[in-house]
């Protein structure tokens, strides 16, 4: 494996009685793809989101490109430019166009000037496919193009790591693929990526790495091909018997 980029060591949270991240330990390296799946339930959004602290954690530790995540204010607002976050919901702000909703990170937090961050807004949405809307609002774009927009943001901001969670579930079956795409071809490009997903045609064809978690623990984890064709835990088997028979 490359040099680790995010490492979680120890991680542990709950939500009152519920343990939801069981002593968690994780190493993703620069560039590689990590697809995380499992039951609803699972733990697997709260480790996303713990990533770049939009959830604390109880106990353990977690780094990205060797620097602890702090506790707050400007130090992880500094960190979380770093950390690039794709949710269900494309959370666009609705007053603003498409091109606006791109350049707004980029001139407040990389202090941007706005010639620049409208030239490279429009080469990502050029590479995301919409580029033809970005004057448009949120509002006037199919759901797929707005989670789209949603992936050229946080491109904009030149993240060292992407965070996808759940990020075609909230999208009509026939736009799926439109974004799916998008994310392969980030993942071609060596973008380092740490996916929860239920498409597992993505888990296949994009990721290095597939993390099966269930009640909260990383249950077992292999190769795309390996995990796939040769879960070994019962818990894998029985998930993937049921996903996979549909």
């Amino acid at each position: 494996m490359t040099e680790p980029l995010v490492v979680l060591k120890d991680v542990n949270k709950h939500f009152g009685d519920l343990h939801v991240l069981k002593d968690i330990d994780m190493e993703i390296g620069k560039g590689e793809v990590v697809v995380v799946i499992g039951p609803s339930g699972s733990g697997k959004s709260t480790l996303c989101r713990a990533i770049n602290r939009l959830e604390t954690i109880e106990s353990g530790t977690i780094t990205i490109d060797g620097k602890t995540l702090p506790e707050e204010g400007k130090a992880l607002a500094q960190l979380r430019a770093d950390v690039g976050m794709v949710f269900q919901s494309f959370n666009l702000f609705a007053h603003k166009t498409i091109l606006d909703n791109i350049t707004l990170g980029p001139i407040k937090v990389r202090k941007q000037k706005k010639d620049e961050a409208e030239k490279r807004g429009m080469e990502l949405l050029e590479r995301v496919g919409v580029a033809q809307q970005a004057q448009k609002y949120p509002a006037q774009l199919s759901g797929g193009q707005q989670q789209r927009v949603a992936i050229a943001r946080s491109l904009a901001m030149n993240p060292k790591v992407m965070l996808f969670d759940e990020p075609t579930s909230a999208l009509d079956p026939e736009m799926i693929n439109e974004v799916l795409d998008v994310m392969v071809g980030l993942a071609r490009d060596g973008m380092t990526m740490i996916v929860v997903t239920h498409e597992m045609g993505f888990a296949r064809k994009a990721a290095n790495r597939v993390v099966f978690m269930a009640d909260g623990q990383i249950v077992e984890q292999n190769t795309p091909e390996e995990f796939f064709t040769n879960p070994t835990s019962a818990r894998a088997q029985d998930f993937l018997a049921k996903i996979l028979t549909h």
